[in-house]
């Protein structure tokens, strides 16, 4: 709609300053001329938006003019209040910052949409913690301000590392693009030694931000990265298929739990609840891995490979041998 399209180049302007009348083409999806009408029709509305021309030109707002119409719909006005329940600005330290731009929103929004924002609080929880999680382990993240100043100042950081497994730490100098939170872990995305790494904060014991400039490759921007890191991640090799079969009653919870190693759809339950049984394909990185199965007792069997059934009977009969009594009972 035109008037949607009046009011985002307005505020476009408000926040950029000049815009040149191509790249607010590009944004909004019209046609160069279209972006000319509409800057003809805010003029004729009393909005003092005037053009430059030349190489450095652009379309600009006369200084100091600025509006207090935020355009908000209903719908964009909960989205936006549903970022009070996300978390992640807690362990940034910027709860106090959220809290007082949602209420200079809300002092700017329609009337009518403002219950429905202040509703928000009240019908959405956004709880980032995974199920039995220990949540003074999840609260703790080193360093993530240090990190979080590094990242803004562009510069670089030097990192005592513990990797995972590794009982010594290790020490980097890299290079940072920003930070992501996933599954309520926050992960540094850095260049070590010109090559993309990921890095837990909660495994960065020490970080110091140091005064030389951040060395990021040449128009590269942090998405590109993380998006490359996340795809390593997901195509780890997995060398071990295996076939088990899950008590149907069962099979929900090894989902929630396992769900990441089948490597096929589950079968469809037209086979019917007289079916006690479900045939899983899963892959695992290692037979020792297959232990993990274990936690189900009898409610799940491993059908093959006979390498993972070994694996199972032999970590069963050490736990046997563990809790065995005295007496050989």
């Amino acid at each position: 709609m035109k008037a949607d399209r009046l009011l985002s180049i307005l505020l476009l302007l408000q926040t950029r300053g000049r815009v040149p009348a191509t790249e607010l083409a590009e944004r909004l999806e019209v046609s160069v001329r279209t972006i000319y009408r509409d800057v003809e029709s805010l003029s004729a509305a009393g909005v003092p938006v005037f053009t430059e021309r030349g190489r450095h030109g652009g379309i600009n707002l006369l200084p100091g003019y600025r509006t207090d119409v935020t355009g908000l719909t209903a719908d964009e006005a909960r989205a936006l209040f549903v970022l009070s329940a996300q978390g992640a600005h807690s362990d940034l330290g910027l709860d106090g910052a959220l809290g007082s731009a949602l209420r200079k929103v809300m002092a700017a929004l329609p009337a009518p949409h403002r219950p429905a924002a202040e509703r928000v609080s009240e019908r959405i929880l956004v709880d980032p913690a995974r199920w039995m999680q220990n949540s003074q382990l999840a609260a703790g993240v080193p360093d993530l301000g240090e990190l979080q100043y590094a990242v803004f100042a562009d510069r670089r950081l030097r990192l005592r590392y513990r990797h995972s497994g590794t009982p010594a730490p290790v020490e980097y100098t890299v290079d940072p693009y920003g930070l992501v939170n996933k599954a309520a872990v926050w992960y540094l995305v850095a260049d070590l030694h010109g090559e993309p790494r990921l890095f837990r904060a909660d495994r960065v014991l020490s970080a110091e931000t140091t005064e030389e400039t951040v060395r990021r490759r040449a128009g590269v921007a942090l998405g590109e990265v993380w998006a490359a890191l996340r795809e390593q991640v997901e195509r780890l090799p997995r060398d071990v298929p295996a076939r088990v079969r899950v008590r149907r009653g069962r099979l929900d919870l090894f989902l929630r739990l396992h769900g990441g190693r089948v490597t096929a759809p589950p079968p469809e339950s037209g086979a019917g609840p007289a079916e006690e049984w479900v045939e899983l394909a899963l892959a695992f990185p290692a037979a020792a891995a297959v232990r993990a199965l274990l936690a189900f007792g009898a409610d799940v069997e491993v059908l093959a490979p006979p390498a993972a059934r070994r694996e199972l009977a032999r970590a069963a009969a050490e736990a046997l041998r563990l809790y065995r009594d005295e007496d050989g009972t």
